[in-house]
């Protein structure tokens, strides 16, 4: 990993390929490595970015006040990039959205995966999912609290983990506790997600979703796909909440032809 550095300390990133430039940015339950399955054929005609949010894998925790998309504009700088095409998972998703709601002229597309939904009136089943997260870590259990998140995002509520690829939960449960160890930091100095009109999005976009998903995330997928003018929805089967982890190779089918308009 390569490390950009500012006033604000360290973001790790890694390149790989040639092309135009495509940045992953990872969910916030993850870091980079959630798209090692999906780099290599995006590789082949791109050049791929993806970095560690603040505060998540191999970046610096934050120690004061600072915005996701301000480091994403920030980090496009210091690569020499003025535009570049965004693929966000979740919270990465919105992180994608906010630069471009903010700097429009810094992307020519943007794809967002199972995205937050600001004020989203979440159902009983994230609610429980929240206070079960909230309890693990109040008891200083953050083996239980990833747990939890697995189960939640991971696994999700349409599968038994019979049901779920080996190795993946390995694969997260890593970057999981560091975002729960950094998740109080995280929050108090984020400055959170950009208000704009949704409707002022103009550039190509596509939303991606997972029919084994929290129902929540569905909902808020079809929102942004029906908001956002022109905006492509993408059903995968096969993925609960982190389309890359769970169906890289569906993802990557959809993914090329929609970087390459």
């Amino acid at each position: 990993m390569l490390a950009y550095s500012d006033d604000r300390g360290h973001l790790s990133y890694d390149v790989a390929g040639d092309g135009p430039p495509v940045v992953l940015v990872h969910a916030g339950v993850a870091d980079h490595r959630m798209w090692d399955d999906v780099v290599p054929s995006l590789a082949a005609r791109h050049t791929v970015i993806r970095y560690d949010l603040r505060g998540f894998g191999e970046s610096a925790a934050p120690t004061g006040p600072y915005g996701d998309a301000d480091d994403l504009r920030r980090l496009l700088d210091h690569l020499g990039h003025e535009r570049a095409r965004l693929v966000g998972a979740s919270w990465g998703g919105r992180v994608a959205l906010d630069l471009a709601l903010t700097a429009p002229d810094r992307l020519h597309s943007l794809a967002l995966l199972a995205p937050p939904w600001p004020g989203y009136d979440w159902s009983a089943e994230m609610i429980a999912y929240d206070e079960a997260e909230t309890a693990a870590l109040a008891a200083g259990d953050l083996d239980a609290a990833v747990r939890v998140n697995l189960d939640m995002w991971l696994r999700g509520p349409a599968r038994e983990w019979e049901d779920v690829a080996a190795g993946l939960a390995d694969r997260l449960r890593g970057p999981m506790r560091a975002s729960l160890v950094n998740q109080d930091v995280v929050a108090e100095h984020s400055q959170g997600p950009a208000t704009g009109d949704l409707a002022a999005v103009r550039v190509p976009t596509l939303v991606g979703i997972g029919n084994l998903d929290v129902p929540d995330f569905q909902d808020i997928g079809r929102r942004y796909a029906a908001a956002i003018p022109g905006a492509c929805l993408a059903e995968f089967p096969a993925a609960g909440h982190l389309i890359a982890v769970d169906a890289p190779t569906d993802l990557v089918s959809v993914l090329l032809p929609f970087l390459e308009r």
